[in-house]
């Protein structure tokens, strides 16, 4: 059996969801692999930075999905974090022979988020960032021939119906998470399986 381990945010961890029917869970239960969710809730990329080595390389995937840098820009920190954040665990899983692959976040749907969460940042702002952030992540991943999942266009096409709150998913949103990891962890993909 292959392990993947998929470390991230909130949306990896699957926030609001009960755990049977987040999309880590329903990807593992349709591929028959292993899948370990290492997601925390309020992560920053700099958090699962520091838990790379404790949650990933010990467990010696096969692999390790990464995605998050979301929370790092609602807390203000600079996109040049994220990125320096997100380069490293690639390379350092790399280095350790456990294939990256980058999952590129969703934006926010902001006319949706809480009220109470518009104290904290700029949202508009933040969905412009995000913007950016997924074409480094193309031009990073092309550059050093690592893989990616595109969540953010896929997702855009479902609409609002699938969000909790505007940032996190319901099970709706879950279902079509594992979908789009499903069809793109696929032997002819990754050469996983």
């Amino acid at each position: 059996m292959k392990k993947i381990i998929c470390l991230g945010d909130s949306l990896t961890y699957g926030y609001g969801v009960r755990r049977s029917k987040i999309w880590t869970k329903l990807a593992q239960d349709k591929l028959g692999i292993e899948i370990v969710n290492e997601g925390i809730s309020g992560d920053t990329s700099g958090g699962m930075l520091s838990r790379l080595h404790s949650c990933v390389h010990m467990q010696k995937p096969d692999a390790v999905f990464i995605m998050g840098g979301v929370n790092d820009l609602i807390a203000g920190a600079d996109l040049g974090v994220v990125k320096a954040n997100i380069m490293s665990m690639a390379h350092q899983s790399a280095a350790k022979h456990i294939e990256p692959i980058i999952g590129i976040p969703v934006d926010i749907q902001v006319n949706s988020i809480i009220k109470e969460w518009y104290e904290l940042t700029d949202f508009n702002k933040i969905s412009g960032e995000i913007k950016i952030y997924r074409q480094w992540i193309f031009d990073f991943c092309k550059s050093f021939n690592i893989k990616y999942i595109d969540f953010y266009e896929k997702i855009k096409k479902a609409g609002d119906e699938i969000y909790i709150d505007g940032l996190h998913f319901n099970e709706r949103g879950n279902e079509i998470m594992a979908e789009i990891f499903c069809n793109e962890i696929l032997p002819k993909n990754f050469q996983l399986l």
